[in-house]
């Protein structure tokens, strides 16, 4: 599967509730270079599941975790990590097989600890100011990434 879209920040909403119809997992992998919107995105993801709080960049934090209407979403961002492994001090297995949503930026840092299945957010900006979104699925058989 591979669906394309071209969107600006205030058709975000949209674009998120179009998401959630598409997704075939609940690991979501966010691809894209600093500033090009993940954080607004998962944002807008989070208010389509229901959630009721302030989405922030859990850059510091590297996971936040958000209450959405039956179900928790943890939110990832490993840009700083300077190891893979540091991702296990955190539990990052337990939350990645959790059966909650988990949102990941910056996957790359911890590609050996991806689950088996997947789905692939790419965001580009364009410009324009619009962005591209390309969603693709990851799985083992495939090595789509």
């Amino acid at each position: 599967m591979n669906k394309t879209e071209h969107f600006d920040i205030e058709g975000i909403g949209d674009v998120a509730n179009s998401l959630l119809k598409s997704f075939k997992s609940k690991t979501i992998l966010f691809y894209g270079e600093m500033g090009v919107g993940k954080t607004t995105l998962i944002k807008a993801l989070v208010n389509a599941l229901g959630g009721k709080v302030e989405v922030t960049s859990p850059t510091f934090s590297i996971v936040n975790e958000y209450k959405v209407k039956d179900d928790i979403v943890y939110h990832f961002d490993f840009y700083r990590l300077k190891d893979a492994t540091e991702a296990l001090d955190i539990g990052i297995e337990d939350y990645l097989y959790s059966g909650h949503w988990n949102f990941i930026e910056w996957p790359e840092k911890i590609s050996a600890f991806l689950p088996n299945e997947a789905d692939i957010l790419q965001l580009k900006l364009n410009k324009n100011g619009f962005r591209t979104l390309k969603l693709s699925v990851y799985n083992e058989k495939s090595k789509i990434i």
